[in-house]
């Protein structure tokens, strides 16, 4: 049953790992959780009902690209992005940040003003401020909404990021005042850092004294390696609230899932599950199956043979080794499908095994497999 107020609950912990439940006025979301990612308003090559099928309690949708395209204005003209996409699930929103540093043109910081940069679509010039961000993803109706940081591209310039996370850290404060009191929405606050852990102590504590609904570790996933990853994440982690929850972004593989749940991480999104899909890699129990290679052309059998979600179990690797090769579009439909369907099996059997204290014994059986 889905409560009026913003709140997370542990339910159950295993170590360092835990299971959750955030309460939202649309549904409730156990955790760990699995996003799917709608960055513009759509899950590519899906339907939503199928989505909600597969398991999915919410999704993510991207604040930068809807007011590129189709523009704020139209969206907020229906009621919010859940009427406009025919989406019943709550919906997280990403500020913006990320990829105005990853995908921008020509673009110029100012503390005062916020980030000034032109479309990598038509050029056309926008400012996006905190309050901006936060007006936006209000108008957007969003259930969970993140305030604007620059997330710099991955560098050791320790210097560079400390600049960069004062700059983050007044944006924060500044969302946090335009974001104001609803007791619906949830405000989370997102810190950065780099891989150094004092920058990210400095981060976590300014972010706590401004107090958020939850906390995102961001600038990760951005070019570092994994151990690089874990070792943040082992830092980190402890020092950060526990009745709040704790949100890795833009991570990704099921190996990092199972890695970042083992320190304490509740929440992940990725476009590695629908984005694979769109170029002919599945990921199964047995790891992941790269069905462009030749070897699969008279291969017979179904991904997954008890992948009966929209009879996926039916398709054989042949067959969709020849709709890949033809670019056919049903091929990114059945391969997307069963990317969706895997990652939230897995979310599920994640907390299955922290509820019976088997995590580990899980975590040691699938780490090096998928």
């Amino acid at each position: 049953m889905s409560k009026e107020k913003f709140s997370f609950d542990v339910l159950k912990e295993d170590g360092l790992t835990r299971v959750g439940k955030i309460n939202t006025h649309r549904g409730q979301v156990d955790t760990p959780t699995f996003m799917i990612v709608g960055t513009l308003g759509t899950i590519k090559s899906a339907f939503m009902e199928d989505v909600i099928l597969a398991g999915a309690q919410i999704i993510l949708s991207n604040t930068y690209h809807l007011m590129i395209r189709p523009g704020i204005e139209r969206i907020k003209r229906v009621g919010g992005l859940h009427k406009f996409m025919n989406c019943k699930l709550p919906i997280l929103t990403d500020s913006g940040g990320f990829q105005i540093m990853s995908l921008s043109k020509l673009v110029k910081i100012n503390k005062k003003v916020g980030a000034t940069f032109k479309s990598h679509i038509d050029g056309k010039k926008f400012i996006l401020s905190p309050e901006k961000s936060i007006q936006i993803q209000k108008d957007l109706n969003s259930d969970i909404v993140m305030v604007l940081d620059e997330c710099p591209k991955l560098s050791f310039d320790k210097k560079q990021i400390d600049q960069s996370l004062e700059l983050s850290d007044n944006w924060a404060e500044r969302s946090k005042i335009e974001f104001g009191n609803d007791p619906k929405k949830a405000l989370f606050g997102i810190i950065q850092g780099g891989v150094y852990n004092d920058l990210r102590i400095k981060s976590l504590d300014g972010l706590k004294k401004i107090d958020f609904d939850g906390y995102a570790i961001g600038g990760l996933a951005v070019g570092e390696t994994q151990k690089q990853m874990f070792k943040v994440l082992d830092y980190i982690i402890p020092l950060m609230p526990k009745n709040k929850p704790r949100y890795l972004m833009g991570v990704g593989l099921p190996s990092d899932i199972l890695g970042a749940v083992k320190r304490g991480i509740d929440m992940f999104d990725c476009v590695i599950p629908t984005r694979s899909g769109r170029t002919g890699l599945a990921f199964t129990w047995d790891g992941a199956l790269n069905l462009r290679n030749s070897k699969y052309q008279n291969d017979d059998t179904p991904i997954d043979t008890n992948m009966n979600i929209r009879n996926l179990n039916v398709y054989s690797k042949s067959y969709i080794n020849h709709l890949i090769n033809s670019n056919e579009i049903l091929a990114s439909m059945i391969l997307t499908m069963n990317n969706i369907v895997f990652y939230q099996q897995l979310m599920k059997k994640i907390r299955e095994a922290i509820k019976t204290n088997n995590f580990d014994a899980f975590y040691d059986k699938y780490i090096n497999v998928i």
